[in-house]
């Protein structure tokens, strides 16, 4: 049985899944790709049994109508990267072997039987929604950075996805600081639904989206997540456990405001961080009439001090934080000024931003320097 497509299709749709495969898998299965052609479509599928991507391409031609087989993934897809452009691929399925050719170049690969692979059945929805591209790669990329990583609180190894009647918040925090972010949706009645995504599950979708207007599906069961593109299907297993109530941490009362420019600021703590602590980054932000000044040293005994014109009428103060927490943050936006909001020096920072797609605010806890 032989298949028939342009090398860049296929590179195209195997670039698209192979994040999903694990190098070491416990299950030989897993190291492969789904392969299923249906009349001139191709459809590849990858899946570590907890998220499982989908993606069609085009063929030129098949010699069947359906056909269903597996291929080992990492193998595959570094063969047809290492291809130069513009060629015609043949795939020849014999048996439990596949032979690629393309130009002079010719490839044998094993196969293991279509049937032994795991597929997530996708047909059970409790809830579902559209919206565009560019308005969840705004709430993923203004709130990805806060997700712990490896916590022993598995339910902060993700992002809370919090749905109401009529709109769409993201949560992510690892216990220090916290970023959450939300969009209004087309659809109104929506029930109030909320699901954890893990980490990789929120990594690799941020990989599929683009940033156009062009409308992507949500829909919600009671253990998945999936998301329709165009030509690809995300699919993701949601974390069993119950997130903190984020509400509870966003400061109310921080009435002392710091307003300045955001890229000043920004590599003003750039500069701090060369010198602050390695493990811990804390660098020390002393507070004055319309005056930053930011201290930095480590435990070798080197020193920074810098400081600049901001807008600030408040009371004096010392606060300590991690320059990397501030700078994640800063780096996420793309407003020319930023405003903090502080209450004293054992309180938690709040930094709020808007765009025309979503409104976020970010909470950063103080350190003891």
């Amino acid at each position: 049985m032989k298949i028939t497509l342009a090398r860049e299709n296929l590179l195209r749709v195997l670039q698209t899944v192979g994040g999903v495969v694990e190098k070491r898998q416990t299950m030989p299965i897993l190291s492969n790709l789904l392969f299923q052609v249906s009349q001139t479509t191709l459809t590849i599928t990858a899946s570590d049994l907890e998220i499982e991507t989908r993606a069609q391409t085009e063929l030129e031609s098949s010699e069947v109508d359906q056909f269903a087989t597996t291929l080992p993934a990492l193998k595959l897809l570094n063969i047809v990267r290492s291809l130069p452009d513009g060629l015609t691929i043949v795939m020849d399925f014999e048996g439990s072997r596949c032979t690629l050719s393309a130009g002079r170049s010719r490839f044998k690969l094993s196969t293991l039987p279509a049937e032994d692979f795991p597929t997530i059945d996708l047909t059970q929805s409790d809830l579902s929604f559209a919206l565009s591209q560019h308005q969840l790669k705004q709430l993923i990329q203004h709130s990805s950075f806060a997700m712990a990583s490896q916590d022993v609180r598995f339910y902060l190894n993700g992002m809370l996805f919090d749905i109401s009647s009529h709109s769409l918040r993201v949560v992510a925090t690892d216990g220090h600081r916290l970023s959450t972010c939300a969009t209004d949706l087309a659809i109104e009645g929506l029930k109030p639904t909320q699901a954890i995504l893990p980490r990789k599950g929120v990594l690799e979708l941020s990989k599929l989206i683009g940033d156009d207007d062009n409308l992507i599906e949500f829909a919600l069961a009671k253990n998945y997540l999936t998301v329709q593109f165009e030509e690809t299907v995300f699919t993701c297993k949601l974390v069993d456990g119950r997130f903190p109530d984020y509400r509870r941490v966003i400061p109310q009362h921080n009435d002392q405001v710091i307003q300045t420019d955001r890229e000043m600021l920004r590599s003003l703590l750039q500069r701090a961080s060369i010198l602050s602590n390695d493990k811990f980054k804390g660098i020390r932000l002393v507070l004055s009439y319309n005056l930053l000044a930011v201290d930095a040293s480590n435990s070798e005994q080197d020193e920074s001090h810098e400081d600049m014109a901001i807008e600030y009428q408040g009371a004096e103060m010392e606060i300590g934080f991690n320059v990397n927490y501030l700078l994640d943050i800063l780096n996420s936006m793309s407003e020319d000024c930023v405003t903090l909001q502080l209450k004293d020096s054992n309180s938690s920072c709040l930094v709020s931003a808007r765009n025309e797609s979503c409104q976020c605010q970010h909470v950063v806890m103080p350190m003891r320097l």
